[in-house]
């Protein structure tokens, strides 16, 4: 079978253990591959896998680099952690890159890092940054989804002062290109961020492959919406899935799996080194290969 024909794909290439030129070379040839659609980084400041003391790029400006080198890719974070930046100035930076990309921003956002990952943990001491638990990091992304929306669409400044987020003379210029706004993604399946999705999401993404757990997680979305009166076919579902360059087959199957349960934006996760000619490979060998 082949996957429906509305169904997305676009690679994950996390900006971490590898050098920029690597991953400058794999998003260039991904944006002449029409069949790869949207290209996505990660948000941590220190290495989650691999050497502690390893490189790791920050996210935002990563991404704009790699805006300013592709012509056709939409492209985001997957997912931004609204733990490290104001929601204000993460509000100012999205516009940014959405403007050096000609409005192929889309704009991906979470809770943040789960206190049961060491190495994510590490990031907020190392940078000063404080952690605060899960309740509040749900709650303050709520806050944080109607602030940056309000300052991509609001033509006049405004006041907000919310339990997290408080701010006076609040005003976004530029404007995102992209009208009203760039789609926003929402990371998560905690059935507090899962409710955040149903009421701010355009993309809901599974942070994993477990299609099962991915399915009864969209499910408690689709309740979530009920009790907002949002249809929940307004959300479209997303899904993250390895890719081994030894043996393809297991994605190709995955891929069959996510699509029979309902998941059309589906985002490949590319493991460094890149061969040469990746992003064809994924092409021929993954995206459009027969399967079954």
């Amino acid at each position: 079978m082949t996957p429906p024909a509305d169904t997305s794909f676009g690679i994950m290439t996390a900006p971490s253990q590898v050098d920029y030129a690597d991953l400058l070379r794999v998003w260039r040839e991904a944006d002449t591959v029409p069949e790869i659609e949207h290209a996505w980084l990660f948000d941590h400041l220190l290495p989650i896998f691999g050497d502690p003391k390893g490189v790791t790029y920050e996210g935002w400006t990563l991404l704009a680099a790699l805006a300013a080198q592709t012509r056709r890719l939409r492209l985001g974070v997957l997912v931004t952690s609204n733990r490290l930046r104001p929601p204000a100035v993460l509000a100012k930076i999205a516009a940014t890159v959405d403007v050096v990309s000609g409005g192929r921003l889309d704009f991906g956002i979470g809770a943040g890092s789960r206190p049961d990952v060491p190495m994510a943990r590490r990031e907020y001491d190392a940078h000063g940054l404080p952690y605060h638990d899960g309740g509040h990091a749900v709650r303050a992304l709520g806050e944080a989804c109607t602030v940056i929306r309000r300052l991509w669409t609001e033509p006049e400044p405004f006041d907000f002062d919310g339990e997290h987020v408080r701010l006076t003379g609040a005003y976004g210029n530029p404007k995102p290109v992209r009208r009203p706004h760039p789609p926003v993604l929402i990371g998560g399946r905690a059935s507090a961020t899962l409710r955040v999705a149903a009421e701010h999401a355009d993309i809901w993404n599974y942070p994993g492959d477990d299609v099962e757990d991915a399915v009864a997680r969209g499910a408690l979305l689709d309740r979530h919406c009920a009790d907002l009166g949002r249809d929940p076919a307004t959300i479209t579902r997303s899904l993250v899935l390895p890719v081994s360059y030894d043996d393809p087959a297991p994605t190709r199957k995955a891929i069959g799996r996510a699509t029979g349960a309902g998941f059309r934006h589906l985002v490949l996760m590319l493991p460094a080194p890149y061969p040469e000619g990746v992003a064809r490979w994924l092409a021929d060998e993954i995206i459009g290969a027969r399967v079954g």
